[in-house]
């Protein structure tokens, strides 16, 4: 399905479902890819994130993979293999396992998760590109309320 030759009432007709699917795979694919030249992957990111506490980690602790699985279940994805993923973290020196299985961010991790963090205003601006911040607000405010319409309790 395109939508390269549709007039406003022909677009208004298309089903926002497929739409968003679209859209959330040609995004997830261009971070991803964008990440992957710098060096990391996206779980990567995401398991310095959630056990830094400069940044989502409310108090630094260490955490088991599962307790990690349960913190990033809302954006996981299936092929997501965080103990894959912390390997080669561990690898770098970014993470440290105790006796326990619990994963730390090391010093040098955390720095390299401030210097990655860095990229991510990059990244925003090319897919924001063309796109003013109402424009962009009005789409969020419309996904917002269509979940609301059908229910969901994400917002």
């Amino acid at each position: 399905m395109t939508a390269q030759h549709l007039s406003d009432a022909e677009l208004a007709t298309q089903p926002a479902a497929y739409w968003t699917g679209v859209a959330y795979e040609a995004l997830i694919a261009y971070i991803r890819a964008q990440q992957a030249e710098l060096g990391f992957t996206q779980p990567q990111y995401w398991l310095l994130r959630n056990l830094s506490k400069n940044d989502i980690s409310a108090d630094g602790q260490g955490m088991t993979i599962p307790e990690l699985q349960r913190a990033m279940a809302t954006y996981l994805r299936e092929e997501d293999d965080l103990a894959a993923e912390s390997e080669g973290l561990l690898e770098r020196g970014w993470l440290t396992r105790d006796g326990e299985g619990r994963l730390w961010i090391t010093e040098v991790g955390d720095e390299a998760r401030a210097g990655l963090k860095r990229h991510a205003p990059v990244i925003r601006d090319r897919i924001h590109e063309g796109i003013d911040d109402a424009d962009y607000v009005t789409t969020l405010k419309v996904l917002r309320q269509m979940l609301r319409n059908t229910g969901s309790e994400l917002v």
